[in-house]
Protein backbone atom coordinates (compact mmCIF):
# COMPACT_ATOMS: atom_id res chain seq x y z
CA UNK A 1 0.00 0.00 0.00
CA UNK A 2 1.40 3.07 -0.68
CA UNK A 3 2.56 5.61 2.06
CA UNK A 4 0.17 8.92 1.24
CA UNK A 5 3.19 11.99 0.75
CA UNK A 6 1.74 15.31 1.65
CA UNK A 7 4.70 17.73 1.37
CA UNK A 8 3.80 20.98 2.40
CA UNK A 9 5.36 24.36 3.22
CA UNK A 10 5.28 25.39 7.05
CA UNK A 11 3.19 28.67 6.13
CA UNK A 12 -0.24 28.64 4.51
CA UNK A 13 -1.63 26.46 1.56
CA UNK A 14 -0.51 24.52 -0.93
CA UNK A 15 -2.88 24.14 -3.48
CA UNK A 16 -0.51 21.70 -5.73
CA UNK A 17 -0.35 19.20 -3.06
CA UNK A 18 -0.42 15.98 -3.60
CA UNK A 19 -3.32 14.20 -3.38
CA UNK A 20 -5.43 17.62 -3.09
CA UNK A 21 -7.69 16.72 -5.87
CA UNK A 22 -8.30 13.10 -4.52
CA UNK A 23 -9.34 14.69 -1.03
CA UNK A 24 -11.28 17.38 -2.45
CA UNK A 25 -13.61 14.45 -4.16
CA UNK A 26 -14.22 13.22 -0.33
CA UNK A 27 -18.16 14.29 0.36
CA UNK A 28 -16.75 15.15 4.20
CA UNK A 29 -14.47 17.56 5.82
CA UNK A 30 -11.18 16.72 5.90
CA UNK A 31 -8.25 18.60 7.89
CA UNK A 32 -4.31 18.94 8.27
CA UNK A 33 -3.08 19.92 11.26
CA UNK A 34 0.13 20.23 12.81
CA UNK A 35 1.71 21.41 15.66
CA UNK A 36 0.42 23.37 17.88
CA UNK A 37 -2.37 22.28 16.35
CA UNK A 38 -1.81 24.99 13.26
CA UNK A 39 -4.51 24.46 9.91
CA UNK A 40 -1.67 23.05 7.52
CA UNK A 41 -4.84 21.62 4.15
CA UNK A 42 -8.17 21.65 4.49
CA UNK A 43 -10.82 20.60 1.56
CA UNK A 44 -13.11 22.35 -0.50
CA UNK A 45 -15.96 19.94 2.15
CA UNK A 46 -14.22 21.46 4.88
CA UNK A 47 -14.49 25.10 4.03
CA UNK A 48 -18.13 24.58 3.42
CA UNK A 49 -18.79 23.24 6.99
CA UNK A 50 -16.61 26.09 8.53
CA UNK A 51 -17.97 28.73 6.29
CA UNK A 52 -14.83 29.95 5.93
CA UNK A 53 -12.27 29.92 3.03
CA UNK A 54 -9.07 27.94 3.06
CA UNK A 55 -6.52 30.55 3.18
CA UNK A 56 -8.48 32.21 6.33
CA UNK A 57 -8.64 28.76 7.68
CA UNK A 58 -4.94 27.93 6.96
CA UNK A 59 -4.01 31.51 8.60
CA UNK A 60 -5.42 29.94 12.49
CA UNK A 61 -5.45 26.81 14.73
CA UNK A 62 -7.84 24.05 15.48
CA UNK A 63 -8.83 25.97 18.63
CA UNK A 64 -9.82 29.37 17.31
CA UNK A 65 -12.24 27.28 14.88
CA UNK A 66 -13.78 24.69 17.32
CA UNK A 67 -13.49 26.67 20.46
CA UNK A 68 -12.47 26.18 24.02
CA UNK A 69 -13.23 22.70 25.76
CA UNK A 70 -14.19 21.28 22.18
CA UNK A 71 -13.91 17.48 22.34
CA UNK A 72 -12.29 17.36 18.54
CA UNK A 73 -9.32 19.50 20.32
CA UNK A 74 -8.81 16.51 22.97
CA UNK A 75 -9.56 13.75 20.55
CA UNK A 76 -6.21 15.09 18.35
CA UNK A 77 -4.84 15.09 21.37
CA UNK A 78 -5.00 11.50 22.14
CA UNK A 79 -3.93 10.74 18.52
CA UNK A 80 -0.86 12.35 18.91
CA UNK A 81 -0.31 11.13 22.67
CA UNK A 82 -0.99 7.42 21.62
CA UNK A 83 0.28 7.83 17.81
CA UNK A 84 -3.31 5.96 16.82
CA UNK A 85 -5.70 6.56 14.86
CA UNK A 86 -9.10 7.15 17.04
CA UNK A 87 -12.90 7.24 15.92
CA UNK A 88 -15.59 8.79 17.91
CA UNK A 89 -19.20 8.82 17.01
CA UNK A 90 -22.36 11.30 17.62
CA UNK A 91 -20.02 14.38 19.05
CA UNK A 92 -21.81 17.78 19.38
CA UNK A 93 -19.19 20.07 17.40
CA UNK A 94 -20.13 23.42 17.98
CA UNK A 95 -18.21 26.93 16.51
CA UNK A 96 -18.04 30.04 18.18
CA UNK A 97 -17.85 31.59 14.40
CA UNK A 98 -20.71 30.43 12.96
CA UNK A 99 -22.77 30.02 16.48
CA UNK A 100 -24.29 26.72 15.70
CA UNK A 101 -23.61 22.96 15.88
CA UNK A 102 -23.23 19.69 13.59
CA UNK A 103 -23.40 16.22 15.10
CA UNK A 104 -20.52 14.62 13.60
CA UNK A 105 -18.53 11.42 13.27
CA UNK A 106 -15.11 12.04 13.58
CA UNK A 107 -11.97 9.77 12.38
CA UNK A 108 -8.45 11.14 13.11
CA UNK A 109 -4.84 9.59 12.54
CA UNK A 110 -1.40 10.51 13.27
CA UNK A 111 1.00 10.94 10.05
CA UNK A 112 3.82 8.78 10.98
CA UNK A 113 6.02 9.91 8.52
CA UNK A 114 5.65 13.41 9.85
CA UNK A 115 5.71 13.92 13.41
CA UNK A 116 2.87 15.94 15.44
CA UNK A 117 0.92 16.31 12.12
CA UNK A 118 -2.74 14.61 12.31
CA UNK A 119 -5.50 14.22 9.58
CA UNK A 120 -9.02 14.92 11.15
CA UNK A 121 -11.92 14.25 8.91
CA UNK A 122 -15.37 14.78 9.97
CA UNK A 123 -18.48 12.63 9.20
CA UNK A 124 -21.63 15.18 9.40
CA UNK A 125 -24.80 12.85 10.82
CA UNK A 126 -27.25 15.11 11.01
CA UNK A 127 -28.74 15.30 7.96
CA UNK A 128 -29.39 11.84 7.57
CA UNK A 129 -30.95 11.75 10.93
CA UNK A 130 -33.10 14.48 10.28
CA UNK A 131 -34.26 13.03 6.96
CA UNK A 132 -34.57 9.59 8.66
CA UNK A 133 -36.67 11.57 11.51
CA UNK A 134 -39.03 13.74 9.50
CA UNK A 135 -39.96 10.69 7.22
CA UNK A 136 -41.13 9.08 10.70
CA UNK A 137 -42.90 12.64 11.96
CA UNK A 138 -44.72 12.73 8.54
CA UNK A 139 -45.83 8.91 9.08
CA UNK A 140 -47.07 9.85 12.67
CA UNK A 141 -49.23 13.30 11.45
CA UNK A 142 -50.75 10.58 9.24
CA UNK A 143 -51.72 7.84 11.54
CA UNK A 144 -53.06 10.85 13.92
CA UNK A 145 -54.94 12.91 11.35
CA UNK A 146 -56.77 9.19 10.62
CA UNK A 147 -57.63 9.16 14.56
CA UNK A 148 -58.59 12.42 14.17
CA UNK A 149 -61.13 11.83 11.76
CA UNK A 150 -62.76 8.83 13.50
CA UNK A 151 -62.79 10.54 16.85
CA UNK A 152 -64.53 13.83 15.50
CA UNK A 153 -67.13 10.75 14.98
CA UNK A 154 -67.04 8.46 17.46
CA UNK A 155 -66.61 10.65 20.47
CA UNK A 156 -67.46 14.28 19.71
CA UNK A 157 -71.07 13.49 19.07
CA UNK A 158 -71.66 11.39 22.26
CA UNK A 159 -69.81 13.84 24.28
CA UNK A 160 -73.06 16.37 22.94
CA UNK A 161 -75.20 14.48 24.41
CA UNK A 162 -73.46 13.50 27.62
CA UNK A 163 -73.10 17.20 28.08
CA UNK A 164 -76.55 17.97 27.51
CA UNK A 165 -78.18 15.34 29.51
CA UNK A 166 -75.20 17.03 32.64
CA UNK A 167 -76.92 20.51 32.08
CA UNK A 168 -80.74 19.13 32.32
CA UNK A 169 -80.14 17.42 35.31
CA UNK A 170 -78.37 20.24 36.92
CA UNK A 171 -81.41 22.73 37.48
CA UNK A 172 -83.13 20.11 39.92
CA UNK A 173 -80.22 18.83 41.73
CA UNK A 174 -78.84 19.95 45.02
CA UNK A 175 -75.30 22.16 45.00
CA UNK A 176 -73.48 18.96 45.87
CA UNK A 177 -74.57 17.03 43.06
CA UNK A 178 -74.69 19.88 40.85
CA UNK A 179 -70.82 20.04 40.91
CA UNK A 180 -70.51 16.64 39.75
CA UNK A 181 -72.95 17.84 36.29
CA UNK A 182 -70.34 20.50 36.24
CA UNK A 183 -67.46 18.28 36.31
CA UNK A 184 -69.14 16.28 33.49
CA UNK A 185 -69.32 19.31 31.36
CA UNK A 186 -65.82 20.76 32.09
CA UNK A 187 -64.34 17.21 31.46
CA UNK A 188 -66.85 16.89 28.01
CA UNK A 189 -65.09 19.90 27.19
CA UNK A 190 -61.66 19.14 27.33
CA UNK A 191 -61.99 15.83 25.87
CA UNK A 192 -63.45 17.93 22.51
CA UNK A 193 -60.83 20.15 22.89
CA UNK A 194 -58.03 17.50 22.67
CA UNK A 195 -59.91 16.73 19.45
CA UNK A 196 -60.08 19.68 18.13
CA UNK A 197 -56.38 19.85 18.30
CA UNK A 198 -55.88 16.51 16.83
CA UNK A 199 -58.07 17.65 13.59
CA UNK A 200 -55.86 19.79 12.52
CA UNK A 201 -53.22 17.20 11.36
CA UNK A 202 -56.13 16.03 9.15
CA UNK A 203 -55.79 19.54 7.46
CA UNK A 204 -54.13 18.47 4.10
CA UNK A 205 -54.87 21.27 2.24
CA UNK A 206 -52.04 22.73 -0.53
CA UNK A 207 -50.56 25.97 1.62
CA UNK A 208 -50.20 29.35 -0.12
CA UNK A 209 -46.51 30.00 -0.24
CA UNK A 210 -46.20 33.34 0.39
CA UNK A 211 -42.82 35.46 0.98
CA UNK A 212 -42.56 35.78 4.44
CA UNK A 213 -39.42 37.65 6.62
CA UNK A 214 -38.89 35.11 8.73
CA UNK A 215 -37.06 37.65 11.48
CA UNK A 216 -40.57 39.66 11.69
CA UNK A 217 -41.97 36.15 12.58
CA UNK A 218 -39.13 35.38 15.35
CA UNK A 219 -39.71 39.37 16.66
CA UNK A 220 -43.26 39.20 17.03
CA UNK A 221 -42.75 35.91 18.96
CA UNK A 222 -40.41 37.30 21.36
CA UNK A 223 -43.04 40.17 21.84
CA UNK A 224 -45.33 37.75 23.20
CA UNK A 225 -43.02 35.81 25.27
CA UNK A 226 -41.53 38.66 26.46
CA UNK A 227 -44.97 40.34 27.56
CA UNK A 228 -46.13 36.60 28.60
CA UNK A 229 -44.89 33.60 29.91
CA UNK A 230 -41.40 34.63 29.84
CA UNK A 231 -41.27 37.56 31.33
CA UNK A 232 -38.74 36.58 33.47
CA UNK A 233 -36.20 35.32 30.98
CA UNK A 234 -33.49 37.03 28.55
CA UNK A 235 -34.12 36.41 25.16
CA UNK A 236 -31.79 37.53 22.60
CA UNK A 237 -31.75 37.35 18.71
CA UNK A 238 -28.49 36.41 16.83
CA UNK A 239 -29.73 37.34 12.92
CA UNK A 240 -27.90 36.94 9.79
CA UNK A 241 -29.56 40.41 8.30
CA UNK A 242 -28.99 39.39 4.90
CA UNK A 243 -31.70 36.22 5.46
CA UNK A 244 -33.81 36.12 2.04
CA UNK A 245 -37.54 34.78 2.99
CA UNK A 246 -39.11 31.94 3.25
CA UNK A 247 -41.77 30.39 1.70
CA UNK A 248 -44.93 29.41 3.43
CA UNK A 249 -47.35 31.44 5.77
CA UNK A 250 -46.86 33.66 8.39
CA UNK A 251 -49.28 32.83 11.32
CA UNK A 252 -48.33 29.27 10.96
CA UNK A 253 -44.69 29.99 11.20
CA UNK A 254 -45.72 31.70 14.67
CA UNK A 255 -47.24 28.92 15.86
CA UNK A 256 -44.17 26.61 15.28
CA UNK A 257 -41.59 29.34 17.04
CA UNK A 258 -44.09 30.21 19.70
CA UNK A 259 -44.79 26.47 20.58
CA UNK A 260 -41.10 26.27 20.91
CA UNK A 261 -40.32 29.27 22.67
CA UNK A 262 -42.93 28.46 24.95
CA UNK A 263 -41.16 24.55 25.36
CA UNK A 264 -37.95 26.60 25.88
CA UNK A 265 -39.89 28.74 28.76
CA UNK A 266 -41.42 26.09 30.30
CA UNK A 267 -37.83 23.98 30.50
CA UNK A 268 -36.33 26.73 32.12
CA UNK A 269 -39.12 27.63 34.93
CA UNK A 270 -39.69 30.54 36.99
CA UNK A 271 -37.02 30.12 39.70
CA UNK A 272 -33.86 30.42 37.46
CA UNK A 273 -32.54 34.20 37.38
CA UNK A 274 -30.15 33.35 34.57
CA UNK A 275 -32.81 31.68 32.26
CA UNK A 276 -32.00 33.09 28.65
CA UNK A 277 -33.54 31.80 25.62
CA UNK A 278 -32.11 32.88 21.88
CA UNK A 279 -33.09 33.10 19.05
CA UNK A 280 -31.39 32.48 15.52
CA UNK A 281 -30.79 32.59 12.21
CA UNK A 282 -28.16 31.62 9.67
CA UNK A 283 -27.49 30.40 5.88
CA UNK A 284 -25.98 27.53 5.33
CA UNK A 285 -25.42 26.83 1.39
CA UNK A 286 -24.67 22.98 -0.16
CA UNK A 287 -27.77 21.42 2.71
CA UNK A 288 -29.77 19.40 -0.24
CA UNK A 289 -32.59 16.93 0.19
CA UNK A 290 -32.89 14.58 -1.82
CA UNK A 291 -36.66 14.23 -3.05
CA UNK A 292 -37.33 10.52 -2.93
CA UNK A 293 -38.67 8.92 -6.62
CA UNK A 294 -36.96 11.32 -8.76
CA UNK A 295 -33.63 13.17 -9.61
CA UNK A 296 -34.91 16.65 -7.99
CA UNK A 297 -32.69 17.88 -5.02
CA UNK A 298 -34.63 20.96 -2.77
CA UNK A 299 -32.03 23.21 -1.02
CA UNK A 300 -32.77 23.65 2.65
CA UNK A 301 -30.32 26.98 3.36
CA UNK A 302 -32.24 28.46 5.85
CA UNK A 303 -31.42 27.73 9.27
CA UNK A 304 -33.68 28.88 11.93
CA UNK A 305 -33.13 28.05 15.49
CA UNK A 306 -34.49 28.38 19.18
CA UNK A 307 -31.91 27.90 22.03
CA UNK A 308 -32.13 27.43 25.91
CA UNK A 309 -30.31 26.82 28.69
CA UNK A 310 -32.57 24.24 30.61
CA UNK A 311 -31.90 21.22 31.84
CA UNK A 312 -31.89 19.21 28.72
CA UNK A 313 -34.26 16.98 27.69
CA UNK A 314 -34.13 12.66 28.44
CA UNK A 315 -32.03 11.00 26.16
CA UNK A 316 -35.07 8.39 26.24
CA UNK A 317 -36.92 11.29 25.07
CA UNK A 318 -34.74 12.93 22.23
CA UNK A 319 -35.14 10.76 19.63
CA UNK A 320 -39.59 10.64 20.06
CA UNK A 321 -39.98 14.16 20.61
CA UNK A 322 -41.75 14.69 17.76
CA UNK A 323 -43.66 11.34 18.07
CA UNK A 324 -47.80 12.74 18.93
CA UNK A 325 -48.37 11.90 22.83
CA UNK A 326 -44.93 11.79 23.80
CA UNK A 327 -43.85 15.13 26.40
CA UNK A 328 -42.09 16.04 29.07
CA UNK A 329 -44.96 17.81 30.66
CA UNK A 330 -47.22 16.10 33.50
CA UNK A 331 -50.16 17.85 32.19
CA UNK A 332 -48.89 17.86 28.34
CA UNK A 333 -50.76 16.25 25.88
CA UNK A 334 -47.77 15.24 23.22
CA UNK A 335 -49.07 17.33 20.32
CA UNK A 336 -47.02 20.77 20.38
CA UNK A 337 -43.95 18.91 18.86
CA UNK A 338 -45.80 17.01 16.64
CA UNK A 339 -47.80 19.53 14.79
CA UNK A 340 -44.65 21.75 14.44
CA UNK A 341 -42.91 18.71 13.32
CA UNK A 342 -46.10 18.98 10.61
CA UNK A 343 -46.10 22.72 9.58
CA UNK A 344 -42.72 22.48 8.92
CA UNK A 345 -42.99 19.78 6.66
CA UNK A 346 -45.93 21.47 5.08
CA UNK A 347 -43.44 24.20 4.40
CA UNK A 348 -40.81 21.75 3.00
CA UNK A 349 -38.76 21.53 5.50
CA UNK A 350 -37.34 19.42 8.34
CA UNK A 351 -36.90 20.17 11.96
CA UNK A 352 -34.20 18.77 14.14
CA UNK A 353 -33.09 19.12 18.29
CA UNK A 354 -29.88 18.55 19.84
CA UNK A 355 -30.19 18.47 23.67
CA UNK A 356 -27.61 18.73 26.58
CA UNK A 357 -27.80 19.67 30.18
CA UNK A 358 -27.86 23.88 29.94
CA UNK A 359 -28.29 23.41 26.22
CA UNK A 360 -31.17 22.29 24.24
CA UNK A 361 -31.53 23.38 20.52
CA UNK A 362 -34.64 22.72 17.94
CA UNK A 363 -33.30 23.70 14.59
CA UNK A 364 -35.66 24.03 11.55
CA UNK A 365 -33.92 24.05 8.23
CA UNK A 366 -36.34 25.42 5.15
CA UNK A 367 -36.17 26.62 1.78
CA UNK A 368 -36.02 30.18 0.61
CA UNK A 369 -38.40 31.60 -1.12
CA UNK A 370 -38.29 31.64 -5.09
CA UNK A 371 -39.95 34.15 -7.21
CA UNK A 372 -40.99 31.48 -9.86
CA UNK A 373 -43.02 29.08 -8.90
CA UNK A 374 -42.30 26.54 -10.65
CA UNK A 375 -38.65 26.05 -9.13
CA UNK A 376 -39.41 26.47 -5.17
CA UNK A 377 -35.43 25.84 -4.93
CA UNK A 378 -35.43 22.84 -6.65
CA UNK A 379 -32.24 22.16 -8.84
CA UNK A 380 -31.75 19.09 -11.47
CA UNK A 381 -28.59 17.06 -10.89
Amino acid sequence: MTTLELHQPEQGCDAAMPFDALLNALPHPVLLLGPANRIIHVTSAAETFFQASAPLLCRQTLDDIVGFGSPLLALVEQVRASNATVNEYGVDLGSPRTLSSELVDIHAAPLHDRESRVLVMLQQRTMAQMIERQLSHRGAARSVSGMAAVLAHEIKNPLSGIRGAAQLLEPGLTDEDRALTQLICAESDRICKLVDRMEVFGDERPMAHDAVNIHDVLHHVRQIAEKGFAQHIAIQEIYDPSLPSVPGNRDKLIQVFLNLVKNAAEAIGRDRSDGQISLLTSFRPGVRLSVPGSRTRVSLPLEIAVEDNGPGIPPDLESHLFDPFVTTKSDGTGLGLALVAKIVGDHGGIIECDSAPRKTTFRALMPMYESNPTTNGAEKR
